[in-house]
């Protein structure tokens, strides 16, 4: 049974209008170091509550029980994409969200500046989360030196804080690679190795590992990103389109270029100009008008959460409570908050915890919960289901499927 062909062929047009909001990293867990209470318990959420007594709840699954997503898979499911069929490396992501336009045979690797000690240990895998500005003018140090390796060009560029992206074009390349992130402090930067071992592999691990013997030296001086990790070491692969998927003329507003990037990737048009929760929430509102479903991403929940600052965590939500306001005011047919993953505050990173998420439209069924929080959630009418059927949840409420059978 193609399960994909049979909503295909179920989904009908209409008018309505979707809008899925993303507190990156929003789900978290209660213990005792929290004083049992969630972020989102603790938080002071008006416009969230008001949406909860009139919406139905429930948990998503991330990519499936016990696995922990990376960004990319996160939200490869909230677009009903699986996780597990469409692999896409963070590299690309990035790259596309910078605008850098891939071609066919491309690396590209996400990189985070890091802190290196004297024994060459990380000691700090994000740098301190430097400035946007210092990581632009470390990558015009690195841009200067490196044009080329071999007869593979080298592109670098700048993202935000310690974040950029490096692109390897040439040819008899291919991906994806082992990352050099070792994943904790404490460890020495990693060896970028072939997950399967080709020619072409061989020769993409042999350019990365000379990238990062010409670009070291000329850190060594930089404080305190005098290092790098790579990560998502990939080329792009084939996706189907998220209009042709789902019959939805589709937008993305964020503010990182990774999740610009994810959108990119599946078809979605960039709405740029956002450097605000406030600014993306006026925006969504403006693109609603012409667009059928509009992505918004938030992003400070998920920092907060991995810097394992439960006061931040709170703060962030609040925040994005505030600007909601302006979309619920523009009573888009059906809205739906959630997050890509879990990002506990105890855990520091993200988790397989299934996320909490939200459903509102005239026809999703009231659950009657007072806050929208994991615990209320527990209770709702949705129960707890994959992240990528979340997409079918969503084109059912704005009544886009047909009735299934006589």
């Amino acid at each position: 049974m193609n399960l994909d062909k049979i909503y295909t062929d179920l989904t009908i047009p209409n008018e309505s209008k979707i809008a899925l909001v993303v507190y990156d990293g929003v789900g978290d867990i209660a213990t005792e170091s929290t004083g049992f209470r969630t972020p989102l318990e603790v938080a002071k959420t008006p416009n969230l509550d008001a949406l909860a007594k009139h919406a139905a709840m429930g948990r998503l699954t991330p990519v499936a029980p016990g696995i922990t997503p990376g960004s990319g898979p996160g939200h490869l499911g909230l677009f009903g994409y699986d996780p597990l069929e469409f692999e896409v490396g963070r590299g690309v992501i990035e790259a596309l969200g910078l605008g850098i336009e891939l071609k066919a045979g491309d690396i590209a690797a996400r990189a985070n500046f890091c802190t290196l000690n004297a024994k060459g240990l990380v000691t700090d895998r994000r740098a301190g989360r430097i400035d946007t500005k210092v990581c632009e003018a470390q990558v015009e140090i690195l841009k200067k030196k490196i044009k080329k390796i071999g007869d593979v060009e080298v592109i670098i560029k700048a993202g935000k804080g310690h974040r950029f992206v490096v692109v390897f074009r040439g040819k008899g390349l291919e991906g994806p690679l082992t990352n050099s992130d070792p994943g904790r402090e404490g460890q020495p930067i990693g060896v970028a190795k072939p997950i399967k071992k080709t020619a072409k592999t061989t020769k993409t691990a042999k350019i990365v590992a000379e990238f990062y013997k010409q670009a070291l030296p000329l850190l060594k001086n930089c404080r305190p990103a005098n290092g790098f990790l790579l990560r998502g070491i990939a080329h792009q692969p084939h996706i189907p389109s998220f209009q042709d998927r789902y019959g939805l003329k589709a937008a993305c507003i964020a503010i990182y270029p990774m999740y610009k990037g994810l959108a990119q990737l599946v078809g979605m048009t960039k709405i740029e100009g956002a450097h605000s929760l406030a600014e993306e929430f006026e925006l969504a509102v403006k693109a609603l008008k012409t667009y059928d479903f509009v992505f918004i991403h938030i992003k400070p929940t998920d920092a907060a959460g991995e810097d394992g600052n439960f006061a931040a965590k709170v703060a962030a939500i609040e925040e994005a409570d505030a600007g909601l306001a302006t979309l619920i005011a523009a009573q888009p047919d059906v809205l739906v908050v959630t997050g890509d993953h879990s990002t506990p505050v105890p855990v520091k990173g993200h988790s397989w915890h299934p996320q909490p998420v939200l459903i509102a439209s005239e026809i999703s069924g009231w659950d009657g919960m007072e806050r929208f929080t994991e615990r209320a959630a527990n209770h709702g009418s949705l129960g707890i289901f994959d992240a990528k059927y979340l997409i079918r949840f969503m084109q059912a409420n704005a009544k886009r499927f047909d009735k299934f059978g006589a």
